[in-house]
């Protein structure tokens, strides 16, 4: 079908008649009246003589979660369709999706309904189709999704702002729109009517559109997009925000999970862990055995007792609040998508560890919650349990000042704590605006760090470039974390897939690793080291190392700031973890990658009887005059592909605490085999340094052993030496 005659292409077309019906509704009492002007209002706009008509898509645009591009007059006729125009960044747009959701839940494309997202970037990271295909895991986007790269159809519409939708009608022919979020009941009513009436004049067909959901394509991950991490200085255990999975890993130091707590689907529950339920957290911050989770989606601050094993709420009603006050207490108080947290004290000499900072993301602010009473810069005395703005007016803005409710935030999105003198505040990444920010916690004050630039409306000012103050760019930082050893902060430069290097002293800003390419490139060195979208990071082991939530490659990578090298840290189970959520069952694949030079060494077969033990006993060599890095586990593991029947119930990995005492690994061939042949792989990962720590490197080396099962079961065992000199 053609695309009819169109008096305008542009979304004012709409404006005349829409704003005449919504100054009706607000005078409409009862659910009938608004449904009955909805109705006249589409029989005034069904009658015009001609069609306000939706361009159709460019051809070649790259689509997500279909069999094919999408035309508007041909495979969407007959359908009431709503044109989400979107970019992944944006809160607002984040926000929007939850209503969406319950749209399609409440009406499918066999009752006529169909949500296209159009996505019209920002910043150039998010033009690229694969930061887009992980935007739409990442948010569990399960509709048509368009990448409108050069934003042609935001153009012929005059689209002003993301998010803004447009219903259309089963012409192509424009209907309504509604800018910005917050508009759930127009949403539906709007759409619930459209349906409605052109389904009384049979113009709604039930043929169902091609959906392949990009989702299902892709294999498990033991971490799925990982937004944050944090380390616990004292036990040296490390906690992750394993966002996709919904869920709150505490890993030790060599990657083995001692708790897995919530997920895999989202969910808002409290108790035990086994119960437990979050929806996308991403800040954790951990004391003692007290975990604090920023549970974006849910719009809470949740509190995990790693001794009680208990999960409870201490802020957030579960729903999206518009407060941008606060002072409620814990419980009572609306906060609005809580993007980071981290660990503070209030106004007194002695470092209490009494607030909990929160960057609020969805308020563009910066919150405090009162573990026990204290005294925030410019306020009195504030009683435990309250959840209150500290800074940040709430408007969407790059804007320092002196008076901290006056400053005005851009999504902020990570937070670290430096409250040693000089220093005394609050580093903020700044996404939105592409900076980072200082918050005083002398007095509140707002000022500017790097990246951006001095007009505070500008929000569009980002660029990779090093260099200092103002001239230095970022593009989208999504965390931050404070070196007090060596009195620098590392930034996690997100969409330009770098880590970066701040001294606050200077305002110095430049790349300490990254290329800036997204494809997975195995290295050791921080300069050939690729990142995708690092989320957050943060500094461990007496400021020798440095975690990084690499959240679109799914890993937490690890940098020693020593000796410049970078690993990938191998998540995986053991047989004793406290484990609730979703752990591959094939332990097999939990394993880091092997450099692309690591050798191969391929053993003589060996023959073996079910209920044989075979012991790989590692006899390994390193250079003369080298030593294995301390802080760094080297370690080992199993992989059986295409044969995992041979591990279950195995010990998949282990460390090589030593050369001069290495370990023997055992494998039981099972009692039931399927196959007589299978081939085992020994991966060995070891991580050291010359004597005088001078320089170190990661190496690898894989084992491929055949096994051919013969004869009845027995019980004795058969050694296998892995000997290798690197």
């Amino acid at each position: 079908m053609a695309a009819p005659g169109a008096r305008s292409r542009s979304l004012a077309g709409l404006l005349p008649a829409q704003t005449s019906l919504e100054y009706a509704l607000l005078d409409a009492v009862t659910q009938e009246e608004k449904d009955s002007l909805v109705y006249q209002y589409l029989q005034k706009v069904d009658g015009w003589e001609q069609d306000l008509s939706v361009p159709e898509f460019p051809e070649g645009l790259e689509w997500l979660n279909t069999e094919g591009p999408i035309s508007v007059y041909k495979d969407l006729c007959g359908k009431v369709v709503i044109l989400d125009f979107f970019t992944y960044c944006c809160i607002n747009c984040i926000h929007l999706l939850p209503d969406l959701h319950a749209l399609e839940h409440a009406y499918s494309d066999k009752d006529g309904l169909l949500i296209v997202g159009v996505h019209s970037a920002k910043f150039p990271n998010e033009k690229v189709l694969d930061n887009i295909k992980s935007a739409v895991l990442r948010y569990d986007i399960t509709h048509p999704v368009v990448n409108d790269a050069d934003a042609s159809l935001w153009q012929e519409l005059e689209v002003s702002c993301w998010p803004t939708l447009v219903i259309l009608g089963p012409r192509g022919n424009m209907l309504f729109s509604l800018i910005g979020e917050g508009h759930k009941d127009k949403l539906f009513l709007y759409t619930s009517i459209a349906l409605k009436y052109y389904k009384d004049r049979g113009q709604i067909r039930d043929n169902k559109i091609g959906i392949k959901l990009y989702k299902d394509s892709l294999p498990p991950s033991p971490l799925l997009f990982p937004g944050k991490v944090t380390v616990d200085h004292i036990s040296k255990r490390l906690v992750i925000a394993d966002t996709g999975h919904h869920r709150i890993l505490v890993v030790w130091k060599n990657g083995e999970i001692q708790y897995s707590i919530g997920g895999p689907n989202p969910g808002r529950k409290d108790g035990i862990f086994s119960e437990s339920a979050f929806n996308s957290p991403q800040g954790v911050a951990i004391m003692n055995s007290i975990i604090y989770v920023a549970d974006t989606e849910n719009h809470l601050i949740r509190k995990i007792d790693l001794e009680a094993e208990m999960v409870s709420t201490v802020a957030g009603m579960g729903i999206q609040g518009t407060d941008r006050e606060g002072g409620g207490e814990g419980e009572r108080q609306p906060i609005s998508s809580p993007w980071d947290v981290v660990w503070g004290s209030s106004g007194s000499e002695v470092q209490r560890n009494d607030i909990l900072w929160i960057a609020m993301a969805g308020t563009h602010q910066i919150w405090a919650f009162l573990l026990d009473c204290g005294r925030l810069p410019k306020k009195n005395e504030v009683k435990k349990g309250t959840c209150l703005r500290f800074a940040g007016s709430g408007n969407e803005e790059n804007r320092n000042n002196a008076y901290p409710h006056k400053a005005g935030f851009a999504q902020p999105s990570g937070l670290s704590l430096a409250a040693e003198e000089p220093w005394s505040c609050l580093f903020v990444a700044d996404s939105e605006s592409s900076t980072v920010r200082t918050v005083s916690l002398r007095d509140g004050s707002v000022k500017h760090l790097v990246g951006g630039e001095r007009d505070p409306m500008n929000l569009f000012a980002f660029g990779d470039v090093d260099g200092v103050g103002i001239n230095a760019k970022l593009q989208h930082p999504l965390g931050v974390t404070w070196d007090k050893k060596r009195n620098l902060l590392y930034v996690a430069d997100s969409y330009n897939h770098k880590i970066k290097v701040v001294d606050p002293k200077t305002k110095n800003c430049t790349t300490l690793a990254g290329t800036g390419d997204t494809s997975i490139v195995v290295s050791s060195s921080f300069s050939e080291t690729t990142f995708n979208e690092p989320g957050g990071l943060c500094i461990g082991e007496n400021s020798q190392l440095l975690y990084v939530a690499d959240t679109n490659n799914h890993q937490i990578k690890v940098m020693d700031l020593e000796t410049k090298t970078v690993s990938v840290l191998p998540v995986f189970r053991s047989g004793n973890a406290v484990v609730d959520g979703p752990l591959l069952a094939e332990k097999q694949k939990l394993g880091p990658r092997l450099p692309k030079s690591a050798p191969g060494v391929s053993l003589s077969p060996v023959a073996a009887s079910p209920g044989q033990t075979l012991q790989f006993k590692l006899r390994l060599e390193l250079p003369s005059g080298t030593k294995l890095t301390e802080g760094v586990p080297s370690c080992w593991f199993l992989t059986a592909e295409g044969h995992e029947w041979l591990l279950q119930g195995q010990m998949p990995s282990g460390e090589i605490e030593s050369i001069s005492s290495q370990p023997t690994i055992s494998l039981q061939i099972p009692g039931d085999c399927p196959s007589p042949e299978a081939v085992v792989s020994i991966s060995v990962f070891l991580y050291y340094c010359s004597a005088d720590s001078g320089a170190c490197m990661m190496k690898g080396v894989l084992f491929s052993q055949p096994v051919q099962i013969i004869g009845a079961q027995q019980g004795q065992s058969t050694p296998v030496e892995l000997r290798y000199a690197f």
